[in-house]
This record gives structure tokens, C-alpha cells and sequence, in this order.
């Protein structure tokens, strides 16, 4: 048996896989990734990919950073762990924080630490009940998020998102309600971009209005829904939300679990979009993926509520602030600074403007959109009248594999394909990713044919 049977044979009869039909991958056998370097990773039989997906929407520097690496290591034979809890610290855990704060919006200047975005996800929801109820509102429960939104897999988490297929699975928790996304291609409207964004910010208002205003006590959304398919919201959508949570005081949380730390050009996309949240939600690659990191950025009105409470906060997790990842971060953070977030502003996100949305005229492709260092494809029967596929995650499983077969990872979204490349593509590379994509989808058009 070679070694690739060998993991595989080991993977199926032990190895419970996340978001994944275990019973069709037992079957067929995992693809193992043995190593990786720069932007690219390779199979353990000697495929190489281009990634496309930055990992897991992480690795927005690649495989290859040495300056990371260092600092992990240093930092283990320095401080290998220590915790937060009861009056403690260590001097990695107050040095990012310092740092991310510095680098968030002017009014953010205080973090909690988690290991992962969906922690950070139920932490606001902790905090949000914790800061109306020293506000002397503790009647303020009910959170409004959005249809097919992603904020993660834990119970709070999943219970946000507005994913009906993982809802399947679990009881969500009560007090949550949805919206509709500002979905303009999705919905096959009729009306402007801009006007459907503002009828799908105004559904907050009335959603807000049909719970009772006092009741309401913050609205979560992603400034791009990512999992969701990339969905970039009209122009109109961002403003309006603002001017409706401002109105009704309802506090703004906007997780930037992927978005956070350059994907749009900015540090946050709360910046890109002129929003001012009252907690912003991060995670991914504010250590590049090399360590498990998230947390919560938090509103200086917020921390104050926060602070003026005489007991405890009884939240926290062992490894809140944990000094290994925290170095991790600062390293990530360093090298970010070094040029890389007005590098996507300017460099990769015309590279994208002038590549992938030529992917447009593919006559499988309904729409090409992106944002920053993000896009997407609609895959579509027909474009004209933007007739999807019979069976739903059909073509894009198809474009999924065909990709692999091109050398590039691009992920499906039911007919949906999304891509977030490490930042440190350059112009050619990014013209090399839309060539294999076209590739891909020349290969599916066959397929479907």
C-alpha cells in the first residue's frame, strides 16, 4: 500500500471531516495536501494547485513566511502558554491588542480574545445582552441577522447564520431572526441595483418595527457575505443599515472574519463601506492560519457600558489571548503593514476588474462580480434570463473538480464560484488564475452538455 492509501485508509476509518459527506469521501478517498510554499499547495501525488481560496479564506500571505515562522518559535521558548483569566496577562496578548487597535476604526480600542471566529461570534452575543442590561434594558434579546449569512458552526454561531441546511441539523437558539440578503443577482430583480439595496436595508427597519424597537438589541451581518457565495451588497445597502441601526440605537456588529486585514484594500471593511459598528468580529488571517486566533474588536460606548459593571465577566476561554498566537498575529500584522493592504487596493483589485470580470462572457457564466480580492461566477443555464441549473450545485460541483483538473483551487457555493487568493499574487498571476478558471469552465460546459 502506498503512503497516499495509507492516510487515506487511516483518514476514513478515524477522521471525522467538517462540513463534508463522509460516507462519499470514504468511498472515493480524501485529497491529501503533503506540503505547500508561496501561494501554491500540492496533493500527496505531486499535483500542484494555485489556491485560490487562501486556504480557508486565511492564509492571505501564503504558505512561505519565515518572519511568522520566527516568531512562533521564539515565542514557545520564551512563554509556550499562559492564560488571562484572573488578573493576568503576558506581554504578547497586550502589545496586539495595542496593535489591532491602532489599526481599527478610531472609535475601536479595545479586544477580546477568542481561538476562532465562531467563538467571537457568541461572545457579542454575550456582550450585547451584558452591555443593554447595565443600560438598564435587559429586555433588549432579539438580534436580527440575515438569510444565508455565515457567522459560523457553533450553536450561537450556526444560529446567526442564516443557512436553512445546517438549521436542519440543530435547534437554533431563540431571539434570533432573519432578513432577506442584499442578494440583487440571486433575487433576479427587476429594479436598479440601488434601489434593491435599499428595499433590502429597509427590511431591517420593518423588522425592527414588527419585534417592537425596545425589544431589538443588535443587527450582525458580514460587509460581504462570503460563505454565502460573495454576495457585495449594492452601494445603497451599507448606508441605509447605518442610518436604521443609528435611528432605532440598535448596536451594529459586523463580522470580518474574512474581510478583516486587507481582503478589500482596507485594514477593515467596515473603513471600505464608511460604517461604524459597535463590535467587529475577526478571526482568519490575523495570524495568516498559521495559529488559531479570533476575537472582538469593541466600540470605546460599548466598553464603557461594559466597564461599568461591579462583578465579574464570567466568559473567557483557556486559551483567550494565547501568547503563541498572539505572536503569530504581530508578525502577520508587521508584514501586512509592509505594503500589502494598498497592494490589493490598487494593484489587485484592478487586476481583478480587468481579468475576472472578462470572465463575464463565458457563455456559462451569468455574472463575474468582485470586490477588493474577492469574486465570484454565477453559473447559469441560460443568461439572458439567468435560468439557473435544474438541480441546484450541480454545475458548480462540476466547475469545483474541473478547477482541481486545471490546477487551481476555487470553491462552489452551489452554482456559485468564489475565489480570495493570497496577496501575494501579482498582476500575471492573477491573469494565470483567470486563464485556468476559464479552462475550468470550458471543461464543465462540456460536462453539461
Amino acid at each position: 500500500m502506498t503512503q497516499l492509501k495509507q492516510w487515506q485508509h487511516a483518514d476514513a476509518a478515524h477522521h471525522l471531516h467538517p462540513f463534508t459527506n463522509q460516507a462519499e469521501i470514504n468511498k472515493t478517498g480524501t485529497r491529501v495536501i503533503s506540503h505547500a510554499e508561496g501561494a501554491y499547495i500540492y496533493e500527496a501525488d505531486g499535483h500542484k494547485l494555485l489556491d485560490g481560496m487562501s486556504g480557508l479564506w486565511c492564509c492571505n500571505l501564503g504558505y512561505t513566511q519565515p518572519k511568522i515562522n520566527q516568531a512562533i518559535a521564539e515565542q514557545l521558548q520564551e512563554l509556550p502558554y499562559y492564560n488571562t483569566f484572573f488578573q493576568c496577562t503576558h506581554p504578547r496578548a497586550t502589545e496586539l491588542a495595542e496593535a489591532i487597535s491602532q489599526r481599527a476604526p478610531a472609535h475601536m480600542n479595545r479586544v477580546f480574545y477568542t481561538n476562532s471566529g465562531s467563538e467571537a461570534n457568541d461572545s457579542a452575543i454575550r456582550m450585547i445582552h451584558r452591555y443593554w442590561d447595565a443600560l438598564g434594558q435587559p429586555q433588549r434579546k432579539a438580534i436580527i441577522a440575515r438569510d444565508n449569512a455565515y457567522h459560523g458552526s457553533t450553536i450561537g454561531g450556526a444560529s446567526l447564520g442564516g443557512m436553512a441546511f445546517m438549521h436542519k441539523q440543530f435547534t437554533p437558539l431563540e431571539n434570533i431572526h432573519h432578513i432577506a440578503q442584499p442578494y440583487w443577482y440571486g433575487a433576479n430583480a427587476d429594479i436598479s441595483p440601488d434601489e434593491f439595496g435599499l428595499q433590502a436595508a429597509q427590511e431591517l427597519e420593518k423588522k425592527i418595527q414588527e419585534l417592537g424597537e425596545n425589544n431589538v438589541a443588535a443587527f450582525f451581518a458580514e460587509p460581504i457575505q462570503g460563505a454565502g457565495g460573495v454576495i457585495i451588497p449594492p452601494q445603497s445597502y451599507w448606508p441605509e443599515i447605518q442610518r436604521i441601526c443609528d435611528q432605532y440605537s440598535i448596536l451594529l456588529v459586523v463580522d470580518e472574519v474574512i474581510f478583516g486585514f486587507g481582503r478589500t484594500g482596507h485594514w477593515f471593511a467596515s473603513e471600505c463601506y464608511g460604517l461604524t459598528p459597535d463590535f467587529i468580529v475577526f478571526a482568519k488571517a490575523v495570524t495568516n492560519g498559521f495559529q488559531p486566533l479570533g476575537g472582538l474588536l469593541i466600540s470605546d460606548r460599548v466598553s464603557k457600558a461594559l466597564l461599568s459593571h461591579t462583578d465579574d465577566l464570567a466568559h473567557g476561554f483557556t486559551y483567550s489571548g494565547h501568547p503563541v498566537a498572539c505572536a503569530a498575529a504581530l508578525a502577520t500584522l508587521d508584514i501586512l503593514s509592509d505594503g500589502y493592504i494598498d497592494k490589493v487596493r490598487i494593484e489587485l483589485s484592478q487586476a481583478m476588474e480587468d481579468y475576472w470580470l472578462a470572465l463575464g462572457e463565458h457563455p456559462l457564466v451569468g455574472e463575474a462580480r468582485c470586490k477588493g480580492f474577492v469574486g465570484a461566477l454565477e453559473l447559469v443555464k441560460d443568461k439572458s434570463s439567468r435560468k439557473r441549473f435544474d438541480k441546484n450545485g450541480k454545475a458548480g460541483a462540476l466547475c469545483r473538480d474541473a478547477s482541481l483538473q486545471s490546477g487551481l483551487v476555487m470553491r462552489a457555493t452551489g452554482d456559485t464560484m468564489i475565489i480570495a487568493p493570497p496577496f501575494i499574487l501579482d498582476r500575471s498571476d492573477v491573469k494565470d488564475l483567470t486563464e485556468k478558471a476559464w479552462q475550468a469552465l470550458d471543461i464543465t460546459l462540456k460536462k453539461l452538455s
